[in-house]
């Protein structure tokens, strides 16, 4: 089964809250939230008031001056976030209306980032033609990252590979494999990847191709999670495996929080709200 196929069935199996700040403001927003409980898929959920709950998780959770977490709680962006925190909805959905900046910065405050991650970034599902699925990261959120952020997508990738697609092979992307090349893109991913242990720098050839890698004696040609250094390769990577493979490309979904958060593009579809939903649902449903 592929991944959203594997998800809907997990969804279906064990439903998590979801809330959508955006729920009664949008009309795709709640469309999407009408499928997801039909279907048995989610218990969608607006905002809720304010609770004693989401103050401490704001105040003793993240240390937020109580005046300041008032405030907070006042945004629906921020009062989301704080549901989740504090245990009384399992993912937040949000992006529908609201930049990705914006719920970035909402998750980051009210929620945190995992141990380890030093900030959040967001991956793609790219899924081909012939079945392969693989993480392409990261390609939507950080522009030109420093080899410990470089480690940082590393991470909550591999993190996300593992419960996405049951394992994960990390390999971090460069124009040179190994020591063939020098330059401060690949002294960037050389360090990032022998921080972290990762396969890398590496040729994407490399990387996918069993015989290549072993011509160029890097790696076993079998990496399911693709670290691109930096926005401008991963995008136009993605991209051109949609218009030149017929690969689908799925998110971008965020990664790196303690909880689940999903940023949607507002230019979302009702079934790309659904598939965000299930697929961010899925990568907690421990």
């Amino acid at each position: 089964m592929t991944v959203l196929e594997t998800s809907r069935a997990s969804a279906r199996t064990r439903p998590l809250r979801v809330v959508f700040p955006e729920l009664g403001d949008d009309e795709r927003v709640a469309e999407a939230a009408r499928i997801l409980e039909t279907d048995g898929l989610a218990h969608p959920m607006g905002l809720s008031d304010p609770t004693p709950e989401q103050m401490a998780a704001l105040v003793e959770g993240r240390g937020m001056k109580e005046a300041i977490a008032k405030r907070m709680l006042n945004k629906p962006l921020y009062r989301a976030a704080a549901m989740v925190a504090a245990g009384e909805a399992d993912v937040m959905v949000a992006g529908a209306d609201s930049p990705t900046r914006r719920v970035i910065e909402a998750a980051s405050i009210a929620i945190g980032l995992d141990e380890g991650v030093h900030m959040p970034s967001s991956f793609f599902l790219i899924c081909f033609p012939d079945g392969r699925e693989l993480i392409f990261a990261d390609c939507a959120v950080n522009v030109s990252p420093n080899s410990d952020e470089l480690l940082s997508i590393a991470m909550a990738s591999e993190n996300t590979a593992a419960r996405l697609l049951g394992a994960a092979n990390v390999a971090m992307l460069s124009f040179s494999t190994g020591a063939s090349g020098t330059g401060e893109s690949v002294d960037l991913v050389r360090e990032a990847a022998e921080a972290g242990g990762y396969i890398g720098p590496i040729q994407a050839d490399a990387a996918l191709n069993a015989t290549i890698a072993a011509k160029k004696g890097l790696g076993q040609g079998d990496a399911n999670v693709l670290i691109f250094p930096d926005l401008n390769s991963g995008n136009i990577a993605y991209k051109l495996c949609q218009e030149l493979a017929g690969a689908q490309a799925i998110g971008p979904f965020l990664q790196g929080f303690k909880k689940p958060v999903c940023d949607l593009s507002r230019g979302a579809t009702v079934d790309d709200i659904v598939a965000g939903a299930i697929i961010t649902s899925a990568m907690f449903a421990d």
